[in-house]
């Protein structure tokens, strides 16, 4: 009976680098990939700009926790704060999932958990509910960062080294063409009268539940698949000792990087790039919309660009590296980030046309920006050592990651309050990808990374 059931539970699985794995892995990021784009980077920031504009006092200010704020550097340290979070929890969840051989379960939780808080931003609609609209803000930001750990933690499981370039890719590929169809149809609720949705504001709150829903409702999808790969092994310990081996396992993680000179290169050049993307990312739409004065209309067109030119960008890009390296593809994405932000500091909104010159930096920054994600999560994989802690690697990769966005968000937050200009805040990034290069150009070679 034994052997008859473990036969049937070998049935069950798939194998690693099958079809069948893979592209289900890949869909989590169809999923998710609509809160990254219509509520960190689109709608969401332009609408919180817009309503926060209208309850602004004569001098720019609102009102929160009986403290006056730029409603700007409010939203950095809102967003500072939940990445906080999630870099002190990873390392807890990730030593449970170790020890528990289960990481789906933490997927699942932390996915329902952001898709849920999303569809509550319903509710965040004037001055007397923005702490609906800041605390749903954290709680979605620690569901989707949270999720992203796991997610990440499968790709060495699902994919051999020599896929996992194209893996990578192909899971920013899906995102892209599915957040895309879900801004588009954002566009029509907002920008028009179907279905009688005359008020803009209205609209922007429908879309936060279709979020919501296409987030957890895709997902089941890679649940599906990722539920028949096998369990990994579970260990026994104490209560206490599970919530801290996590730490115990990043220290040594740490303490292993150190003997490994590629790996601890690639995350010093990791974290100073993050700084500059992830940053640019959040504030790309507050930007266009409070800097420039941009309508949004022209914004979200501008992010449909960025999403439309990053698919071909992250195919491009993935097949450079195949050609050239890693490494060299790296370094010539972080340059054009570096002119990215030359020229974002260089626009003016009393220039003629200025949304012209925004509409071509949206598609310099699209053409990058699944690239740096997509090669920098593939050559942190091939870069590892031999070993059945993924999880744990994973977690310190995205730690360092949230560090970075944490510090970006309090450079460009500090930065608007002192000047009262976002120009110097980009400006400011532009230097942690100049710094990032030349971390990055000492790097050696390896079997897999050259």
């Amino acid at each position: 009976m034994r052997a008859a059931f473990i036969f049937i539970y070998m049935k069950r699985t798939l194998e690693k680098g099958s079809k069948k794995l893979i592209n289900a892995w890949a869909f989590y990021d169809w999923a998710n990939s609509v809160y990254s784009l219509v509520i960190s980077t689109a709608v969401f920031p332009i609408y919180y700009d817009g309503m926060t504009s209208a309850m602004a006092n004569s001098q720019g200010e609102i009102e929160f926790l009986s403290t006056l704020w730029n409603s700007t550097t409010l939203l950095n340290y809102t967003i500072g704060f939940y990445m906080l979070v999630v870099a002190f929890i990873s390392p807890i969840l990730s030593g449970i999932a170790d020890y528990t051989g289960n990481k789906l379960k933490f997927l699942k939780f932390f996915c329902l958990l952001g898709s849920l808080s999303v569809a509550c931003l319903f509710f965040f609609k004037d001055e007397s509910t923005l702490w609906v609209g800041i605390l749903c803000t954290i709680t979605a930001g620690i569901g989707f960062w949270g999720s992203i750990v796991f997610y990440n933690a499968y790709l060495p499981e699902v994919a051999h080294p020599e896929q996992q370039d194209n893996v990578s890719a192909k899971g920013f590929i899906y995102g892209y063409l599915g957040s895309v169809l879900l801004l588009i149809l954002s566009l029509v609720l907002i920008e028009t009268e179907v279905f009688g949705l005359y008020d803009k504001a209205f609209g922007s709150r429908i879309t936060f539940l279709l979020v919501g829903i296409w987030w957890i409702g895709f997902a089941q999808i890679t649940y599906k698949r990722l539920s028949k790969l096998p369990m990994g092994e579970r260990q026994k310990a104490s209560s206490q000792s599970i919530i801290w081996s996590g730490f115990k396992e990043l220290k040594t993680v740490a303490n292993e990087i150190v003997g490994y000179p590629q790996l601890r290169t690639f995350l010093i050049s990791f974290f100073l790039f993050s700084v500059g993307a992830q940053t640019i990312i959040y504030m790309a739409g507050i930007f266009g919309s409070n800097e420039l004065g941009l309508p949004t209309m022209n914004l979200i067109l501008t992010i449909l660009v960025v999403q439309l030119v990053a698919v071909v960008g992250a195919y491009l890009f993935s097949r450079l590296s195949n050609r050239i390296g890693n490494i060299k593809t790296l370094k010539i994405t972080i340059a054009i980030w570096c002119l990215v932000c030359f020229i974002a500091f260089m626009i003016d909104k009393s220039q003629e046309n200025v949304e012209l010159y925004f509409y071509g930096l949206g598609g310099l920054l699209g053409l990058v920006l699944g690239a740096i994600q997509s090669i920098s999560r593939s050559t942190y994989s091939k870069l590892l050592p031999e070993t059945n802690d993924t999880a744990t690697y994973f977690s310190f990769y995205d730690v360092t990651e949230k560090i970075a966005i944490v510090l970006g968000m309090i450079v460009f937050g500090l930065l608007i309050s002192i000047t009262g200009s976002m120009q110097w805040s980009v400006l400011s990034l532009g230097v942690f990808f100049l710094i990032s290069f030349v971390v990055l150009s000492t790097i050696g070679k390896t079997k897999y990374v050259k």
